[in-house]
């Protein structure tokens, strides 16, 4: 496997792992935060979170793009590109909208909403995970 393999399997995978995460341990843990405290709580995950985010998705997608201007054409690795679009219109149409929100404050439903379409990413990063292993295996 090359080296361009090795960091979109490892930045995938890291991508995957910490959507989980924030999955079931961040968003859930909102609606436990005080509602005077909850602005500044979530303005706190937002910035940290977006501190591992982004250097992880840069490199998921840059490594893609190589990988793909390269000549890797394997069934399962492109259908693992073609999730990355779904995850990234997923985060700017439904999540981001969400978390607009909730930077006005505490709002319950809009936290259940955003357990709720993050569900989406969770389980795309996931199938990503199991797609570029599979075919970078091969």
């Amino acid at each position: 496997m090359t080296l361009f393999c090795n960091l979109h399997l490892a930045a995938t995978w890291m991508l995957a792992g910490l959507i989980c995460v924030v999955q079931i341990l961040a968003y859930p843990q909102f609606r436990r935060v005080g509602k005077a405290e909850f602005a500044g709580h979530h303005f706190a995950h937002c910035v940290r979170i977006g501190l591992i985010v982004a250097p992880l998705l840069l490199i998921e997608a840059g490594t893609a793009a190589w990988l793909l201007f390269q000549g890797r054409r394997e069934p399962a690795f492109l259908a693992s590109v073609g999730l990355i679009p779904v995850i990234w219109l997923s985060t700017a149409l439904l999540q981001a909208p969400l978390h607009t929100k909730l930077m006005h404050g505490f709002n319950a439903d809009v936290i259940r909403r955003l357990l709720l379409t993050n569900w989406l990413r969770t389980l795309a990063w996931t199938a990503r995970g199991v797609l570029v292993t599979c075919a970078f295996a091969i």
